[in-house]
């Protein structure tokens, strides 16, 4: 008998959060929070494989919330739950979830990062928190002052976990691990799995459940992905060229470097495409100004760095575009999971020159795909970009079954026999066939031979041949 699809209250979430979501909408948990709710409920650690927009925030707040409910109240200057994140924009984005999931809860939560004066945040602290997400550099500055304590949290969470490690954060975790108190709760969410958080996660979790809902380093099927050659000098004016004769409306761009940020958004700001630019030397209300703008469709372009990558949570993103491929291969899988978020489709483009070759090779490795190539008319590259690995390889031929190829080794297979043990009609055919080759080769080798004797050996022999035939020859019997 076929199950029907599954609820959030099959789950085992109470009455008051089941409420809170009904509220926003949702009425079908996703693959992953179906996984990662039941366990995080049971108080076991996680080690949780899962891609931007796959739900995996609700995922783990959801049964936080529920387990935080049934606790102690908070103490001043402390905290019960903490979730790490790499970037202000994704702590932002978590701290909203958490006070929209939690506000029929006795609950209070709250959300910490550079960036911003931090006078406000200590003030914030004093009461207590149940909930606190931060990142780590700006933790450890309220932790120096005092600010905080970590003597009542009950658990950890790291979200992106890899991206934490990427933006070299490890020194500042592991001295946040040593802070907290030894019997916890740990879970940590990657979108990869990379040998450091392998190496992490045995330091961090206690006989963890590893949940993965889709393969490792994979790229959401909902994604169409686009590789465009092109020259780097031209790179510029084919993104235009794109964003104006498609008629994209939203459009999230990534470059490599800050510089190239604010240099591409001058370059599209000329060629009339309204843009704003988002990276680490931006102040936070900058940024947020930015979004904010970007999300009502005030403008068409958002330019950001990697830092930005995480945390950029708009719904129905149609078009992400790699302007720069990253230097870390990872990355890629984060850039474009922007778009085609929660069974949506989406549009990620690369604009790949020459020297980019070996970002490529790397990316195609990792997301064991060949991405598929386009040159725009107007826009061929002086400079192809040569195949990858991954391209050249081709399919190896099927292997003989063994008692063939042992066969093989004596003698060749009788390929012309029946069922029966006996010869076909097609392999005698074949034999009469050969036969007949054999006797014509034989009349030319005859033929070349008489060519090759003297003349007055071909006369003798003509004569010869002539007496042999009128002596065997029969003259018909006439009629009586």
């Amino acid at each position: 008998m076929q199950k029907g699809p599954m609820s959030f209250s099959s789950l085992g979430l109470s009455e008051l959060i089941l409420r809170a979501v009904d509220e926003r909408g949702y009425t079908q948990p996703t693959p992953i929070q179906v996984e990662t709710i039941p366990v995080v409920l049971s108080g076991k650690d996680v080690l949780a494989a899962a891609q931007t927009g796959t739900g995996k925030t609700a995922g783990f707040t959801l049964p936080l919330l529920q387990r935080l409910a049934a606790g102690p109240k908070v103490k001043a200057n402390h905290i019960r739950s903490l979730v790490l994140t790499p970037t202000r924009e994704l702590a932002v984005q978590v701290a909203e979830s958490v006070a929209t999931y939690g506000k029929h809860l006795p609950l209070k939560s709250g959300v910490v990062y550079g960036g911003v004066k931090i006078n406000p945040q200590m003030m914030r602290l004093r009461s207590g928190i149940d909930v606190l997400v931060a990142t780590p550099g700006r933790l450890m500055d309220l932790f120096r002052q005092n600010a905080v304590k970590f003597a009542q949290v009950e658990t950890l969470v790291l979200d992106e976990a890899d991206r934490m490690l990427d933006m070299g954060f490890i020194d500042d975790i592991l001295e946040i691990i040593a802070l907290l108190p030894r019997k916890r709760q740990n879970l940590l969410f990657s979108a990869t799995f990379s040998n450091d958080i392998r190496k992490l996660s045995e330091r961090l979790l206690n006989h963890p459940v590893q949940i993965e809902v889709s393969p490792r380093n994979s790229t959401a099927e909902s994604v169409k992905q686009t590789v465009y050659e092109v020259d780097k000098n031209r790179k510029s004016a084919l993104l235009s060229h794109l964003i104006l004769n498609k008629n994209w409306q939203l459009v999230l761009v990534f470059t490599r470097t800050k510089n190239g940020a604010d240099h591409l958004a001058q370059e599209l700001e000329r060629a009339g495409i309204s843009t704003v630019v988002i990276h680490g030397d931006k102040k936070q209300n900058q940024r947020s100004r930015a979004l904010k703008r970007f999300k009502e469709y005030k403008v068409r372009v958002l330019v950001a760095t990697d830092v930005a990558a995480r945390g950029l949570d708009i719904n129905e993103l149609p078009h992400v575009v790699n302007f720069d491929l990253p230097k870390v291969c990872e990355d890629y899988v984060h850039r474009i999971g922007r778009t085609g978020r929660a069974g949506s489709e989406g549009e990620a483009v690369s604009l790949v020159s020459a020297d980019e070759i070996n970002l490529l090779a790397a990316i195609e490795t990792l997301i064991r795909q060949t991405l598929a190539r386009e040159v725009e008319s107007g826009f061929i590259p002086k400079h192809s970009v040569p195949l990858t690995h991954q391209a050249k390889a081709r399919p190896k031929k099927p292997k003989k079954p063994k008692r063939q190829q042992e066969r093989g080794k004596d003698h060749k297979p009788e390929k012309d026999k029946d069922s029966s043990g006996n010869k076909s009609r097609k392999s005698s055919k074949v034999q009469d066939m050969n036969k007949t080759k054999k006797a014509a080769a034989g009349k030319s080798r005859r033929r070349n031979d008489s060519e090759a004797v003297s003349p007055k050996q071909r006369t003798n022999s003509k004569t010869k041949h002539g007496m042999a035939q009128k002596s065997t020859t029969r003259k018909p019997r006439g009629k009586k």
